[in-house]
């Protein structure tokens, strides 16, 4: 299989068309709901998360493609972003909006925070306009003064509300606990703080982005099972037995991709060795060809197959590729894509990626094309991944 025009087209022919097929003319933004059946519900509240993902979507495609279409949807969604789902007395991005794009949810969500960093990013490497990076910049500052613990300098508050009163962490608690603290909005803060280092050479966020490298090395990291652990309580001790390997193998590049803004040695090197072990864990103990399984709790596995996992497992094979030359992971990064094109395919017209799978391969669960989780983030950074990676 050749990757790089399996991903062309797959971003090209499905991806991109589908998503820009969803703007939002009337209201702004973009359509927050397409069904199971490709039918969508235009009334359908607005997902914060997901339109900042959108807008790193077209953000980057346009970057690669230099695609005037995607350079218009890329500016809808700032526009969105900035315009309808930022707090303008308070500050900071709100959870949800109605269709309309009146508020809906106030929470003001750290990993919510994380992702509009991320996305303004992108735009602005895009588009130079100096108000994203503006913006890009206060979401970080808010996050350091208002998040971040004063005794604990290491750990972030993750739900607040309006006026950044903390808040039960329901949005992102899930497999039965309630937890403070979650390995998942660590991850996405460090990978907006990467982004953000990335365009805006500011000194402050390549030191936070140290100390994010420093927690996953220190207390999310567990390195007898070779794994990250995924719910804490306030002082980061782990609530639950739970491998997740999606985030285990999406952490192990992006944590790489975060060394390139440290001069400390000894922390690259460490981290590489973590992101190495955590590849290797879910490919000996995740991995059923040609997928990713979901996860397994309390030692029991739940054998789905999820979009985003398998996207994210290409993106940590391909990176240990491009740090070993092993062709072995290559290989298995194209036994994944071919299951994806295989099945995770949607082969009606106007479809797109279905979200999840059964041990069958069948799109069992029937969950939405589109809502607030799903969005063109995972399966089309894979897609742009590849194409850097391995074009010649």
């Amino acid at each position: 299989m050749d990757l790089v025009t399996e991903a062309t087209r797959d971003i090209q022919e499905r991806i991109f068309p589908f998503w820009a097929g969803l703007l939002d003319e009337k209201h702004g933004g973009f359509i927050g709901k397409v069904n199971f059946d490709l039918k969508r519900k235009e009334t359908a509240h607005k997902g914060v998360i997901l339109n900042s993902r959108i807008l790193y979507f077209f953000s980057e495609y346009s970057r690669a493609f230099k695609d005037p279409q995607a350079a218009a949807c890329a500016l809808q969604a700032y526009r969105f972003l900035s315009e309808r789902c930022f707090d303008r007395a308070k500050g900071g991005l709100y959870w949800s909006l109605d269709y309309q794009g009146n508020v809906f949810d106030s929470t003001k969500h750290g990993y919510n925070q994380a992702f509009g960093i991320y996305a303004l990013s992108s735009y602005y490497a895009l588009s130079q306009d100096r108000e994203a990076l503006t913006k890009a910049l206060g979401l970080y500052r808010l996050l350091e003064t208002t998040y971040r613990a004063k005794d604990a300098p290491h750990y972030y508050q993750e739900a607040m509300d309006r006026d950044f009163q903390p808040l039960a962490n329901d949005k992102l608690s899930e497999n039965g606990v309630s937890a403070s603290r979650t390995m998942n909005t660590a991850l996405h803060l460090l990978e907006a703080y990467t982004a953000l280092a990335r365009v805006s050479e500011d000194g402050e966020v390549k030191h936070s982005l140290e100390d994010l490298l420093r927690l996953f090395r220190d207390k999310i990291y567990n390195p007898r099972q070779n794994r990250l652990e995924v719910f804490f309580d306030p002082a980061y001790h782990s609530l639950l037995d739970l491998d997740s390997y999606g985030h285990d193998i999406e952490a192990a590049w992006l944590l790489s991709e975060a060394t390139a803004f440290t001069d400390d040695i000894s922390l690259k090197q460490e981290i590489a060795a973590i992101s190495e072990a955590l590849v290797l864990h879910v490919m000996k103990e995740g991995y059923r060809p040609p997928f990713v399984v979901k996860e397994k709790e309390k030692g029991r596995t739940d054998g789905a197959r999820v979009w985003w996992v398998q996207a994210e497992a290409i993106n940590g094979l391909l990176s240990l590729y491009g740090k070993s030359q092993n062709e072995e992971w290559k290989k298995e990064a194209e036994v994944i894509y071919q299951g994806i094109k295989d099945y995770f395919h949607d082969k009606r017209e106007g479809g797109c990626w279905y979200w999840d799978l059964n041990a069958h391969n069948l799109p069992h669960s029937k969950k939405c094309i589109v809502e607030p989780w799903k969005c063109p983030y995972h399966n089309g950074r894979m897609c742009l991944e590849i194409i850097k990676r391995l074009s010649v």
